[in-house]
């Protein structure tokens, strides 16, 4: 299994993928959080505002970096069915082992991207807090919020793995994560908040503490979460087990 590992981690590193996701959820991240940034000062200025809650804000702007996590996964599996590579992959080191070290990997890298969203929300609270002329507010809600960004990233990472391999085509995979991450699972919830809390995507809001919504706990959006990796992870496995790699 070390060797699958090894050889799975090397392949994580190829080609440009993770510099292209990084850079974009990077770069919507800090757009955002200046947005927040902005929208918060006026708000200071007028006596409306907290500067807590404006730090809180501007931290909370990294959660998207999970989507960018989510696609990677995806695409760590989607890329050998599209290269073709896949069945090379199967002959040297079992269905079994590949599915794990696979799951390993794109967790791992999930983590690294929560390390990146934490880091960065920090230097851009403070940062945009400095430009504005505003006392950098870091409260213990805050400290919730960037670990919560941290799990998200490494929860979104293998959801995105599972999606991969139960779609197996790079472009559809990709889209299946946009489409659920962007437009359904939001839209569900404008339609029925309680029902959609029970969402993979709606469940994360809770795990980095959203506000202006109904979410479940963080206690028992984590239950959730794990419910639904368990039962993407089982459709995942069985249909590597059971379908054609061609």
């Amino acid at each position: 299994m070390t060797d699958a590992l090894r050889g799975e981690w090397l392949k994580a590193w190829s080609g440009k993928a993770w510099i292209v996701l990084l850079v974009c959820g990077t770069y919507m991240s800090l757009m955002t959080s200046f947005g927040y940034g902005s929208e918060g000062d006026k708000a200071l200025d007028q006596g409306s505002g907290d500067l807590a809650a404006v730090t809180d804000d501007v931290v909370r702007a990294w959660m998207m970096t999970f989507l960018f996590a989510s696609l990677y996964g995806a695409i760590v599996v989607t890329r050998e069915y599209g290269s073709g590579s896949i069945s090379r992959s199967v002959l040297v080191m079992g269905r079994a082992r590949l599915f794990g070290a696979k799951l390993a990997v794109g967790a791992l890298m999930g983590a690294l991207s929560g390390v990146v969203a934490v880091v960065f929300s920090v230097l851009s609270a403070w940062g945009v807090l400095t430009v504005y002329g505003r006392d950098f507010a870091w409260t213990k809600e805050t400290t919730l919020i960037a670990v919560g960004l941290f799990a998200c990233n490494v929860l979104a990472a293998p959801w995105g793995v599972f999606i991969g391999w139960i779609i197996r085509h790079q472009i559809a995979s990709v889209v299946t994560v946009m489409a659920l991450t962007l437009l359904v699972d939001p839209g569900l919830q404008r339609l029925a908040p309680k029902a959609a809390s029970y969402l993979f995507t709606i469940a994360l809001s809770s795990v980095y503490r959203d506000v202006g919504h109904t979410l479940l706990s963080p206690q028992t959006a984590l239950l959730v979460i794990a419910g639904w990796l368990a039962a993407a992870g089982c459709a995942a496995y069985r249909l590597l087990r059971v379908r054609d790699l061609t």
